[in-house]
């Protein structure tokens, strides 16, 4: 459970300016890419909807339940986006759909050659001579997820570039959609070195550092000792931590902890003191803060929640 983050609410399409009742469609064009506003007003069930570019969804009302990649169905709700690549169907069902209870979703298509540039990008900068040479990809094994903070904020701010009168508005878009690119490969990244590092904890620096901070979650964890372990000044290693992941170590280290004191809060007989030590926290009221910052609870209401 959290409080997920929520793209701003879209006014919806007044009742006369309706072309269909399912999956009507206000489409706002830029130079590198094309903002889709979708709406359906009634209950309807597998609408296939393909785009030619790579694509970038985000639920903003009701719920759709989506067919992709021939996996297993899922419900996909505001506070969460799907990836798509170019060319490949989804097929949506609007089991709740009705004109008191609309859904709607914006999907981003991304020009093919902007998406190419980005990634280039990352692999000329991020491969010129250091040891971890990395090929930067968008990946589709994690297509569907939560909104960050990061991601909502970006996705908010090209909403509504995109949808002004502002003649500048495609370098506005421009500088919002390359580090919303660049975000969302990172998180890929940072994810799959995650998992690998559980499994293999000496394929790289990268992989040996997540271990050692796995390991290591529920003690202090001193940055010198990282930076040891990286074979990097301090300095060194905060840049070179962020360019890989986007985030700082400490960043990453509390968000790993939160979601160990989410795990532990599940249990009622847990109090928050002795959760916070349990996640490495020697300040309950620090880890309060951050908690709620990251949740939008306090980790009390959040345990309330789960037991009621």
């Amino acid at each position: 459970m959290s409080l997920k983050n929520y793209l701003n609410k879209i006014d919806l399409t007044h009742p006369k300016y309706l072309q269909t009742l399912v999956e009507n469609r206000r489409i706002f064009n830029l130079k590198n890419c094309e903002l889709n506003v979708f709406e359906s007003y009634q209950e309807t069930y597998r609408v296939p909807l393909t785009f030619s570019d790579f694509v970038i969804t985000s639920m903003v009302r009701g719920k759709k339940v989506m067919h992709l990649f021939d996996k297993p169905s899922f419900d996909y709700l505001p506070g969460e986006t799907v990836i798509v690549p170019a060319n490949e169907t989804m097929v949506i069902d609007f089991p709740e759909a009705q004109t008191e209870n609309p859904t709607q979703c914006i999907a981003l298509a991304v020009d093919a050659a902007y998406v190419n540039d980005t990634l280039q990008y990352l692999n000329t900068f991020y491969n010129s001579g250091g040891q971890e040479q990395h090929d930067w990809k968008l990946q589709f094994n994690k297509y569907h997820f939560d909104n960050d903070t990061e991601v909502t904020d970006l996705i908010n701010k090209i909403i509504r570039v995109c949808s002004s009168g502002d003649k500048a508005k495609s370098i506005f878009a421009d500088l919002n959609l390359k580090e919303l690119l660049i975000r969302l490969v990172q998180s890929q990244h940072l994810q799959q070195i995650a998992v690998e590092s559980d499994a293999s904890n000496n394929q790289s620096r990268l992989h040996y550092v997540l271990h050692y901070i796995h390991e290591h979650l529920t003690e202090k964890i001193a940055v010198n000792t990282l930076t040891r372990k990286a074979y990097l000044s301090r300095n060194m290693f905060f840049k070179w931590f962020k360019e890989q992941f986007g985030i700082s170590p400490l960043e990453y280290i509390n968000r790993e902890r939160i979601k160990l004191a989410k795990q532990l809060l599940a249990d009622k007989r847990n109090s928050i003191g002795s959760v916070s030590l349990q996640c490495g926290f020697t300040d309950t009221n620090y880890f309060v803060r951050l908690f709620k910052k990251a949740e939008g609870i306090t980790p009390g209401l959040y345990q309330k929640c789960i037991k009621d």
